[in-house]
């Protein structure tokens, strides 16, 4: 039985040793309909981020109380929010309404074969 997860980021202690991996854009339709079904991968610290995709896309995920350390087997995939254009928050904890805006977002799900 294969596992999807939700997260920001991909990185390389995910995947197994030696193995293939598939690359999908999705749409944010796709991706609202595929968070249901996920498991949070996501780091609690950026809820600012969440929220952002919660008011642009309608995604609705819960916030865990620490990121969950995965380990993908064949059959897993991580379904990934990849922003580009938000500043970093450095003196408060949410993004304006223009900020969110103005960032591009672009789903991908990573399949491992």
């Amino acid at each position: 039985m294969s596992t999807n997860y939700f997260g920001f980021a991909v990185a390389d202690s995910m995947f197994p040793a030696d193995c293939t991996i598939k690359k999908s854009a999705i749409t944010p339709e796709q991706a609202r309909e595929l968070v249901r079904d996920c498991k949070m991968c996501l780091n609690p610290s950026h809820k600012a981020t969440i929220d952002a995709a919660r008011v642009r896309f309608g995604i609705e995920v819960e916030i865990p109380e620490k990121p969950a350390q995965i380990s993908l087997v064949t059959g897993d995939s991580v379904l990934v929010m990849g922003i580009a254009g938000l500043p970093r928050l450095t003196d408060r904890h949410e993004y304006t309404a223009e900020e969110v805006a103005k960032a591009t977002f672009k789903f991908s799900l990573y399949t491992v074969l």
